[in-house]
Formats: C-alpha cells, sequence, structure tokens
C-alpha cells in the first residue's frame, strides 16, 4: 500500500464482511517450547515456531477465505458496531443515528428486497437500453465515474467502471487536489486473469463468463449466453492495455499530466467532454493519468466495439455491482463467483455481517463517530502517543547512524519526520451526511445514493484548500496506513487494541506488534516510494545519487530473498511487487526493536526480553488462508502474505542472538546478506 489501507492487515472490503464469532486471543508473554508436534526450531520456520499449535487447531470460518488475529478482531468490533447500531434503532439520538438505523434495516429487510424483485433495477437497465449513440454512450460512462479508487495510501485499483477516480494532492503540487484517473472495467481482480494462459486461469474465465450469463438471466435479461461472450471478449479486450499490477505500483509512471483539451487528442475515440461534463468533471482542466496506455486502449474500444456490446457491459456491471441490494438469487450468483470460486469461501456471510458492511462502506464516520465515544478511551491514545513518539526517535536514531547517507539527505529525512501528521484513533475532523437521503425501504437506493455523495464530497475538494490532516480510513476499521503526498499516518481506534495493543500485556509484546505496525507506517516514507516523497509530500528526488544507488541495491536484495520465496510449486511471490511493504516491514521491524529496548532499565540484559519482542511481532501476523484466496492475494497483494512477512526476521542481528539461529538452519543469512536498510 503505499501502505496498507489494502493495506497493513486486511483489505478494505474485506474487513467488514466477518466470521463466526471468536474472541481474539490476548498476547502470549512465554515463548513456546514447541510450537508444533514437530518441534520446529526458530531458525527453520519462526512462524510456524511462534503459531505452530494456532494453526494446527484453529478451523477458518465457512464464511470466511481466511482467519487469523485480525479477523478475530474485527468480529468483536463488528459485534460492537451491531449493539450500537440496535441501540440506534431503539432511541436515535440524532437525524445521523437515525440514518445509521434505517440504512441498516433497509439491507437487513430480505423479505421487502424479495417483494420488489427486479423493480428497483429496472430504471438503472432502461437508462441503458435507451442509449443510441457514442456521444450518449460517453455520458453514461461519465456517469458511471465513483471515487473509488486509491493507488497510493490504499493501492487499490480495482473497480468495475471504465475509468476509477481519486481526488488527491498533485504529485508535484501541494498546494491544490488533482484528479486522478485510473484504468478500470475488469470484473476480475487483475489483467493477469484475462491473459495468463495457465490451467487455472483458463478455467476462471470459463467460470466468469458463465457468471456474466448467470447475472443476465437471473436479470431478466435476454440471450445471456450472447451478452456473456461479448462482454467477456470486450473486457479481455480492456485488459491488453491494462498496466500490471507492478507497473501500476511505480508512481514515477503515473506522473502524466494531461490537459483537458489532450484527451481528445491523445485518447481519441471518446467523446471526453460528454464524459467529463456527466461525471462532474466539466469545468476541471487539468488532470493526472495514472495508467495512459489503458485510457487510450479504452477509448479506443469504445469508438471500434459496437454500441450493443457497451450497452451489454454496462447492464452486467450495474446489476454485478449492487448485488448486495438485490434478490437473494442475485446475491448468492454474485457470491458463487465471488466468494466460491475466486476464494474458496464455502459459505455467505450472514446477513447482518453483510448489511454492516453496507453501512461502514456508505457512512463510515458517522458510525465510527459513535464507536470511538463508546470503546476508545483517552488514556489508550495517551499511551499510543508515547509509543509513536518513541518510536519516531528512534528512526531520527537510525538516520543519524548510516554511514552510507549524504548529510543532505539525511536532513530532508529528519525533515520528514520532523512533520510528519500522527493521527491516533479518529480523525480531528469527521465527515457529514447532511447531504445522503437514506429510506429504511430501499436498500439498493441508499446504497446508490451513498456512493453518488461520497464521489460528490470528493469532487467538492476541488475547490478547497490542502488538508493535510485529512483521514483516510474509518475509525472502526481493523488497519492503518502511510499518506505520502500528506506525510502522515493512521492509527485507527480499532487497531488499537488486544492482541496488537494490549495495556495488560509487556512492553516487550507490544512494541512487538503494534510497535512494529507504528514502525512500519512510519518507515512507508522512506520505501521504495515514500523515499520519493519529500517533507511537503511532493514527488520530487532529495536523494544524492550515490545514496539513491545504495537504496536501490538494498532494496533489490530484499526483492530478491522475497522472489525467492514459492507458497506453491508453481508460484511465487513476486519480491518487486510486494517490496514497498517489504521494506516497511524490515524497517519498521527495526525502528520499534530499538524503540524498545531504550525502554529496558537493563539494555543489556536483553536476551529474554528480545524473545518476547520477536514472538509478539509473529503472533501478529497469525493467519491461515484457502489456497485459492492466497494464490489471488500473491498475484494482486502489495503485501506478502503473513507467513513470509514474519520471515523478514532473518535480516535482523537481534533475532540470531535472541533464538540462537545458526548456519544451517533455513532462515540463516549470513551477517553479510542480511539485508539492511534504514
Amino acid at each position: 500500500m503505499h501502505p496498507s489501507a489494502t493495506a497493513l492487515r486486511l483489505a478494505v472490503c474485506a474487513t467488514l464482511m466477518l466470521a463466526a464469532p471468536l474472541r481474539a486471543e490476548p498476547a502470549n508473554t512465554a515463548p513456546p517450547a514447541a510450537a508444533t508436534k514437530t518441534a520446529v526450531l526458530p531458525g527453520d520456520d519462526f512462524f510456524d515456531y511462534v503459531n505452530g499449535d494456532w494453526l494446527n487447531s484453529v478451523e477458518i470460518p465457512a464464511d470466511r477465505s481466511g482467519w487469523g488475529v485480525g479477523n478475530a478482531l474485527i468480529e468483536d468490533t463488528n459485534q460492537r458496531l451491531l449493539k450500537l447500531i440496535e441501540a440506534m434503532a431503539a432511541q436515535p439520538t440524532d437525524a445521523e443515528a437515525k440514518k445509521i438505523a434505517d440504512f441498516y434495516a433497509s439491507f437487513m429487510d430480505e423479505a421487502g428486497i424479495e417483494a420488489k424483485g427486479l423493480a428497483p433495477l429496472q430504471p438503472l437497465l432502461q437508462q441503458i437500453a435507451a442509449i443510441r449513440d457514442k456521444g450518449e454512450l460517453a455520458r453514461a460512462l461519465g456517469g458511471t465515474l465513483r471515487a473509488d479508487v486509491d493507488p497510493l495510501n490504499a493501492t487499490n485499483f480495482f473497480t468495475e467502471n471504465l475509468f476509477g477516480l481519486w481526488i488527491a494532492q498533485g504529485l508535484k503540487d501541494a498546494e491544490h487536489y488533482t484528479p486522478y484517473l485510473l484504468q478500470g472495467g475488469l470484473g476480475m481482480p487483475d489483467r493477469a486473469y484475462y491473459l495468463d494462459n495457465t490451467p487455472a486461469m483458463k478455467k476462471l474465465r470459463g467460470q466468469y463468463q458463465a457468471h456474466i450469463a448467470a447475472t443476465f438471466k437471473l436479470a431478466g435479461i435476454a440471450d445471456a449466453d450472447a451478452r456473456a461472450a461479448r462482454v467477456f471478449e470486450l473486457e479481455r479486450r480492456i485488459a491488453m492495455a491494462h498496466a500490471s499490477r507492478e507497473v501500476s505500483s511505480d508512481v514515477l509512471k503515473a506522473n502524466n499530466n494531461w490537459s483537458a483539451a489532450d484527451f481528445a487528442r491523445k485518447a481519441p475515440g471518446l467523446d471526453w467532454k460528454a464524459f467529463f461534463a456527466s461525471a462532474g468533471l466539466g469545468e476541471q482542466k487539468k488532470f493526472i493519468v495514472w495508467h495512459p496506455g489503458a485510457v487510450v486502449g479504452a477509448a479506443r474500444l469504445v469508438q471500434s466495439a459496437p454500441l450493443e456490446t457497451w450497452k451489454d457491459f454496462l447492464a452486467f456491471h450495474s446489476v454485478n455491482h449492487v448485488s448486495s441490494a438485490l434478490p437473494k438469487a442475485l446475491a448468492e450468483q454474485h457470491f458463487d463467483f465471488y466468494g466460491r470460486t475466486l476464494n474458496g469461501t464455502p459459505e455467505q456471510s450472514l446477513r447482518w455481517k453483510r448489511s454492516l458492511n453496507a453501512v461502514n462502506m456508505a457512512m463510515p464516520d458517522a458510525l465510527g463517530k459513535v464507536y470511538v465515544a463508546k470503546y476508545f478511551p483517552p488514556e489508550s491514545k495517551q499511551r499510543l502517543q508515547q509509543m509513536v513518539a518513541k518510536i519516531v526517535d528512534a528512526f531520527h536514531a537510525r538516520i543519524d547512524q548510516l554511514a552510507w547517507m549524504a548529510p543532505a539527505t539525511k536532513l530532508e529525512a529528519h525533515a520528514k519526520l520532523k512533520t510528519l501528521y500522527v493521527g491516533i484513533g479518529y480523525p480531528d475532523k469527521w465527515a457529514s451526511y447532511e447531504q445522503l437521503a437514506v429510506t429504511p425501504d430501499d436498500a439498493l437506493g441508499n446504497l446508490l445514493r451513498a456512493e453518488r455523495v461520497h464521489t460528490q464530497q470528493q469532487l467538492a475538494k476541488l475547490k478547497q484548500p490542502v488538508d493535510r490532516g485529512e483521514w483516510c480510513m474509518p475509525a472502526q476499521l481493523v488497519n492503518a496506513v502511510n499518506m505520502p503526498m500528506q506525510n502522515a499516518i493512521n492509527f485507527p481506534a480499532a487497531i488499537l487494541q488486544a492482541p496488537y495493543f494490549d495495556p495488560q500485556a509487556s512492553d516487550a509484546v507490544n512494541y512487538g506488534s503494534i510497535g512494529a505496525t507504528i514502525g512500519h507506517e512510519i518507515s512507508h516514507s522512506f520505501d521504495d516510494q515514500g523515499a520519493q516523497f519529500d517533507s511537503r509530500g511532493l514527488l520530487r528526488d532529495w536523494w544524492t545519487a550515490a545514496d539513491g544507488k545504495h537504496f536501490k541495491r538494498a532494496s533489490a536484495a530484499l526483492a530478491a530473498q522475497y522472489s525467492a520465496y514459492k507458497p506453491f510449486p508453481d508460484l511465487a511471490i513476486n519480491g518487486q511487487q510486494t517490496l514497498s511493504e517489504n521494506l516497511a516491514d524490515l524497517a519498521g521491524l527495526a525502528a520499534s526493536h530499538d524503540a524498545y529496548r531504550a525502554t529496558l532499565a537493563k539494555p543489556s540484559a536483553t536476551a529474554e526480553a528480545d524473545q518476547q519482542f520477536f514472538i509478539g511481532y509473529a503472533m501478529s501476523w497469525r493467519e491461515k488462508a484457502r489456497e485459492a484466496a492466497l494464490r489471488r492475494a500473491i498475484l494482486t497483494d502489495g503485501h506478502a502474505p503473513d507467513k513470509w512477512r514474519t520471515a523478514t526476521v532473518r535480516n535482523m542481528d537481534a533475532w540470531y542472538q535472541a533464538f540462537n539461529v545458526q548456519p544451517g538452519q533455513t532462515l540463516y543469512l549470513a551477517p553479510k546478506d542480511r539485508v539492511r536498510v534504514w
């Protein structure tokens, strides 16, 4: 992610669709004598050494594609949120509380949704059917543009709409918000699903086309099979113009400044004036095109592909996108492909969990404000602020000690730390939902209106000064994030509880867990992407040539280390794709370890304390995933799977000393081969 918004622990969309209630276990304070029946050595597999008993005993709930300590904490958090909503429904305290309760009620009203059948869909489908020419098609496509992607903070590149919109400050303009245009238009997670010729991908393509046809049939649309074939072929051609996940992460390739007039010349085939007018961007003069090749390719397809094919494309994605608010047959069909087939999840989540997910996506700050008031005590915020201060100090010290870094580069690195905005728990300002109309018996209408209001709020920023304290995560999300252009980090309240942060646990465990998370987010300011932004958040090379060369060499070594990991015989981790997160893991863990050692009364007596620290780290990454979900994550996620994130300990000298790791053991690296960056 940059960060961790799909991030650190769990991706946003998956975060709120929960499983059967389980309690997050408290952090252990004693090292396991034998974590598995085979008594694996920490130097052979540290993840299994710490988590072996848990891995052998835990069962992934039927409605989940994976399970771990983060999932358990999410479950607890959502049980709390459910009780808050039920209380608001019984006695709403204000207009916003009533909207929350009504929004939730509209999705819980399964009988009402079934009784309405396909009627709520008809206005959408009729508008699409009425499109008469490519000019009207351009207006229809523009009308679907939503602020639903975030390439830097959340590393979220996915949208079913033809393009995705992100509003943020300019890459080289810290004073003004700018609209970014990203590639979109696919129903499967990435171009690889359309273009890779492995047997597994070929099978998925057939299953996806069958899903398109089934969706058409359930929506009452004739000639479903023929239409599905046309939609799939159009998406395949769109995918051919898409950038890869690795290229998408290269911010230097994203800095493409286009004027409004440039689009007709650089990307002919689409009536851009009509598109932008319909999207609410008719007066905008400047854009940044993150994926120019995809924009050019999509515009060319608007011109060349038959109008009826594009209408089929719009009809399918209109239904597919809102399936959660439609009758059970359509919702189940959507889950059958995206849950069972793509992620290997056997059962759909209970309805209350899906309804809660809908509220969280529609009114995140409204629900977060209520959650914080009830469940985030001021003393937790104060203690976390103290930990952050110590870890920031550790980063300052580590920078000073870097023999390879020039004084000028160090000066800017220190400046980034001094101006870093650290948000703990919740934002300074909450978003307003005054403009959102909510009706307790209109799930589909509520969903669509909420998306439009969110996009309108984002578009309104184009006429406002840049707010460096703006959050991109709700307080009730179990996650954390670094925002490089704001030079800011957010730690939502929901992650600041056990087992990540446990007021009753030792400092060793807390620094190994939440401390490493804090260090992770801070260090994103200095990873392969964050290091490209200066203290004002501007895309600028503030490194000397020699410093840049050293950093790239060390980064390449870490990328190679991760590319050597093969979770499956036929599928390895992409070390370049996951490099930002791997750099942040390593630097963050090292800084948190320094900060922890500084708290010890006798810094020399560290062996047992360091064991607790590293065990706390490994426990924070407990995760078990279904094979389909793990394969999808390896192909599309900017994070390495949790087991291999834990393996970064092999680059730290203190880990070897704490666990007596010896040559010949699987994770052992000779001192000269241990990656050292910050």
